[in-house]
């Protein structure tokens, strides 16, 4: 990205309801321009800021995969003016981008380790794009085994459904989907999900465990990879803060000398109990 504040044009080709509350927009953009693509070079974990022309922009982190070339994908839930209004555009419509932003998760290090994906409710975006990268033909021998706690309220809320099923007849991933409370027809897991993380007793040797989701299911849900015997150097999270300019100018996402969108969003466990508890 040669200019931070310059958007690249993407079209909006897909606007898809990902959730029965309707609540959730999965968007699919593709680049108007060849060169912008060649120049938009990312990895799992980092976000893009996304611009409505007229009405303002906002920081979400990407859920494709840099192994599904040609386009980016959002997964937007509706909570403000700019994300109200991305439910509501038509297919067709050009929108800004800015990006990649952010780091990455550290797919270096997990080559060779085993890993241990949490994720809760509709922070599964980045996740999604990290377990997508590692099942690739081209990455999955460079990783060891692939575990994949995954928990909503109810099974309309989870995310990517189609894939989630495929995903789950695979044997180089073990998939576990729960639901916090029983619903008819649902023959998977109940139960919240650091509770279930505790029954998988996923292995901390020679492992990694990545986290993202809500502040209450990632409070409860690090006492349990302590019991499992993971380090706070083995356990990886991803903060959104607070985040607004996306390169560390506005300061509004700052957690003591750090800035969630510039030094992060990828921060380790013990990388974080270096900081002010703010986050």
């Amino acid at each position: 990205m040669k200019n931070p504040y310059l958007p690249l044009p993407m079209r909006l080709v897909k606007n898809f309801v990902e959730t029965e509350d309707k609540l959730i927009h999965t968007f699919t953009l593709e680049f108007l321009n060849e060169e912008d693509e060649k120049l938009f070079q990312y990895l799992p974990g980092q976000f893009a800021e996304v611009s409505v022309f007229g009405v303002g922009e906002a920081p979400f982190g990407i859920a494709s995969s840099p192994t599904e070339p040609g386009h980016l994908k959002f997964s937007v839930a509706k909570v403000g003016v700019v994300t109200t209004t991305l439910h509501q555009l038509p297919e067709g419509t050009v929108l800004g981008v800015r990006g990649p932003l952010g780091n990455n998760y550290p797919i270096e290090e997990f080559k060779g380790k085993n890993l241990v994906v949490i994720g809760g409710g509709f922070a599964f975006t980045t996740l999604r794009s990290l377990i997508t990268y590692i099942l690739h033909p081209d990455h999955r021998g460079d990783y060891g085994e692939l575990t994949v706690i995954y928990g909503a309220r109810n099974p309309g809320l989870l995310l990517y459904k189609d894939e989630l099923a495929e995903w789950e007849k695979r044997p180089d991933i073990n998939l576990v989907c729960t639901i916090d409370r029983p619903v008819e027809g649902w023959n998977g897991r109940v139960g919240f999900v650091p509770t279930v993380t505790k029954e998988v007793a996923p292995s901390a040797e020679n492992a990694y465990a990545v986290i993202c989701g809500p502040p209450v299911m990632i409070k409860f849900t690090m006492p349990v990879l302590e019991e499992l015997g993971f380090a706070p150097e083995q356990i990886i999270m991803s903060l959104e803060n607070r985040m607004k300019c996306g390169i560390g100018m506005c300061g509004r996402c700052n957690v003591g000398n750090k800035y969630v969108c510039k030094d992060g969003p990828i921060f380790t466990r013990a990388q974080l109990n270096q900081l002010p508890n703010e986050y």
